[in-house]
């Protein structure tokens, strides 16, 4: 059956600003960014991992009526489709503070959790990001 998962996507408004976001912001970078003439496939990954990519979607058609995706560009400028990411770093702390720095809106700070020590942020649309420093 399968042996991977290759992408995952998030509802953004605006991908220019999540590109901004997500690249210039949290130091990802872009697998791909192709106008398909109907919409744009825009993909971000970490860097050096081509095994993953993070598709920043705008939400409407031809995936969605206009209809549908207002209501749903509605809910992601309230915080409440869950989008939802989780990255792994080796300093949680520092991560931590170098987003701060820039200016990142950071929902929780760096805490001991039986995992390793956890960290939450939200980008510009409200979806939630968790970053975790894994227990050694």
């Amino acid at each position: 059956m399968f042996n991977a998962i290759t992408h995952s996507q998030i509802y953004v408004l605006d991908q220019d600003e999540a590109l901004d976001f997500y690249v210039g912001k949290l130091g990802l970078e872009v697998a791909s960014d192709i106008d398909l003439g109907f919409m744009r496939w825009l993909t971000v990954r970490v860097p050096g991992r081509p095994e993953f990519e993070v598709r920043l979607d705008r939400p409407g058609p031809p995936a969605l009526s206009e209809e549908t995706a207002e209501q749903v560009r509605e809910l992601v400028t309230k915080g409440a489709m869950g989008g939802s990411l989780i990255f792994a770093t080796d300093d949680c702390r520092k991560t931590y503070e170098t987003l701060l720095s820039r200016g990142v809106e950071i929902t929780e700070e760096p805490t001991e959790r039986p995992y390793g020590i956890d960290c939450g942020l939200r980008d510009p649309f409200g979806n939630s990001i968790r970053f975790t420093q894994p227990k050694a």
